[in-house]
Parts: C-alpha cells; sequence; structure tokens
C-alpha cells in the first residue's frame, strides 16, 4: 500500500516511525525551561560552593541553597532524545538524531559527509 493520501511515492511504512510517549517529551521541555530559569543562579551557587577561597560557612550555605532549588533545575537531570522519534537512547549529539535514524538518513544521502564504510 503506498501512502496515496498525501501523493507520495514511499510505502506507508516509512511514512510512520515509532515516537516517544508525549507525556515523556513534554516533560524534557519543561526541564529545559526549568534548567534555563535557574541557569544563573545554580552557577553563582556552584561556583561558590566550589570556591576553595570562600568560607566554610558560605560554602555550606551555598550548598544549602542548591539543595531548595527544583530538583528538575539542574542540568545533570535532561537527557538527550532524538529530534524526529523522541527516542532517549542511542542519540549522538553531533546529529541530535537516534542511531537508527542516523543509519536511515545516510543510506538516502541526506545526511553530508556521511558515507557507508567499505574496507
Amino acid at each position: 500500500m503506498q501512502g496515496a493520501a498525501d501523493g507520495l511515492p514511499l510505502p506507508v511504512q516509512e511514512l510512520r516511525y515509532p515516537v516517544a510517549k508525549q507525556s515523556l517529551i513534554q516533560r524534557e521541555l519543561k526541564r529545559e525551561q526549568l534548567v534555563a530559569k535557574y541557569k544563573k543562579k545554580y552557577d553563582e551557587l556552584k561556583a561558590t560552593a566550589n570556591d576553595a577561597k570562600k568560607s566554610d560557612e558560605e560554602r555550606y550555605a551555598a550548598r544549602l541553597a542548591l539543595q531548595q532549588l527544583p530538583r528538575n533545575a539542574y542540568p545533570t537531570r535532561q537527557r538527550s532524545r532524538c529530534e524526529l522519534t523522541g527516542r532517549p537512547r542511542g542519540t549522538f549529539r553531533m546529529f541530535g538524531l537516534a542511531r537508527s535514524k542516523i543509519r536511515d538518513l545516510a543510506f538516502k544521502g541526506d545526511i553530508p559527509g556521511v558515507v557507508k564504510a567499505s574496507w
């Protein structure tokens, strides 16, 4: 069966690919917004807490203030996801895509400079 609805000559299987649950993708977007909102404060507190020249009391206060930030405001809680499918694992930072999508696009020749290896 062809994708006749849009007049595309692609099989239906190529038009559909598994996508992550929308709730998980929205949760990740929410985390990105929180990280951006608290970035300045997080960086200042982190610098103070790691500065050996500051007194122990100041460093301890900075650590306590860091703990008061929302949990999702920490950049380490972000997960890189494929831009096309939302897949959380096997994502290459260079392309922002999952390995399976990189493979598909590379074979089609849609990624410049990426060719199939042969030796």
